[in-house]
């Protein structure tokens, strides 16, 4: 069973397999990241630094100056869908079992039959039913059920179902917050409570339900840390999440300000904040089309030519999330600062032009594209 700490090192988007895999594909997915890297290309760079554990804090050079051989880019390959090794991707290719049925719903895919009884009730909306099973069975609220080849939800516990994050029926039960709370008073882990904090604040169906705030509350009255969620909630546009777990006691950091478009919190918090915490705003407020805040980073010496960090749309840069966005005057204040426009995404291998088509945002492809065709990167 994959443990937490392990579970957060997949911070990068994955991608997902489709049914009926074919290994020998996915070797020759492995040799074409060698030839890529032998390149030198960006993309191959960053795909391997963010999902070969060796190469965590290498930069370019180191990766491309390093061994690395065909094992390496198996590893690489298996754990970019969201496999913890090589070997774990060629048994779910060879010998797939119920949980390997990705195209199925989680609730679905849960072997364990008391766990996926326990999912059930939840589902229901029968509190009293799930509280005399987590009575008789005690140890259910503390069991984690191991998903792969997904972005996130891979080692859940019951409580982390109650978020509806990812969707699997599109809806919550009506008393969803008491059911929550039946889960909690079995005694949850700390982990599990601030990661269903987490998937709460970040999720639409909560939203959607009217049932966010509620849920928040509940979960920071029993000691869930709204420091956990803020900054995911910032990242994934869910703001009137972010604005209720500061009312909770979250901090508001410079990605915050920087997401939220506070210009002067932001211009505060950026004369102390961290490398690595600089980075991701430079992602958020391109992505958020904060104009004023992405002129003051990138003022501030802060690169427009690298992938956005871990935890802020990995696979992409500014330029990609801006563009996909439509903000035509951060893209234009991009690419005047040197941002390279042929660059590749490393999931779907799109360029922010490709992006914007996409997105069906004319006016930034067509300037993307004219401003590539006149030599500007």
């Amino acid at each position: 069973m994959r443990t937490r700490a392990n579970e957060r090192k997949f911070v990068m988007p994955v991608r997902v397999l489709p049914p009926k895999s074919n290994l020998e594909h996915l070797k020759h997915q492995a040799k074409d990241l060698m030839k890529q890297r032998v390149a030198r290309l960006p993309e191959a760079a960053h795909r391997i630094r963010e999902f070969h554990p060796r190469f965590g804090q290498a930069g370019d050079a180191e990766v491309f100056g390093a061994a690395f051989r065909l094992s390496d880019a198996q590893l690489t390959v298996a754990r970019s869908h969201g496999f913890a090794s090589w070997a774990r991707l060629k048994r779910h290719v060879e010998r797939p079992t119920l949980a390997d049925r990705l195209e199925l719903p989680h609730h679905e895919r849960i072997e364990d039959p008391m766990f996926r009884r326990a999912v059930g009730l939840l589902d229901a909306g029968d509190a009293d039913g799930l509280r005399s099973l987590l009575r008789e069975h005690p140890a259910l609220v503390k069991q984690q059920v191991l998903f792969e080849g997904q972005n996130y939800f891979r080692s859940p516990t019951l409580l982390e179902f109650v978020a509806e994050n990812p969707i699997r029926h599109g809806r919550l039960p009506a008393n969803i917050v008491e059911v929550a709370g039946v889960i909690l008073e079995a005694g949850p882990t700390m982990a599990a409570r601030n990661e269903t904090l987490m998937l709460v604040a970040t999720g639409s169906v909560a939203r959607v339900c009217g049932v966010t705030g509620a849920l928040i509350a509940l979960l920071c009255e029993y000691g869930a840390d709204p420091n956990a969620a803020v900054v995911p909630a910032a990242v994934h546009g869910e703001h009137d999440a972010v604005r209720m777990l500061i009312e909770h006691g979250a901090r508001v950091d410079v990605v915050v300000a920087a997401a939220l478009g506070w210009v002067e919190e932001f211009g505060r918090l950026a004369k102390t904040a961290a490398p690595e915490q600089r980075w991701l705003a430079l992602a958020v407020a391109a992505q958020f089309g904060h104009t004023e805040i992405v002129r003051a980073l990138l003022d501030a010496g802060e690169d427009p030519n690298r992938y956005n960090p871990p935890g802020g749309h990995a696979h992409a840069t500014p330029l990609h999330q801006a563009a996909l966005a439509g903000h035509e005057e951060v893209v234009r204040l991009l690419v005047e600062r040197g941002a390279r426009m042929d660059w590749k995404d490393t999931m779907f291998g799109g360029t922010a032009a490709d992006w914007a088509a996409h997105a069906g945002k004319t006016e930034v492809e067509e300037y993307l594209r004219s401003s590539s065709a006149d030599g500007k990167s």
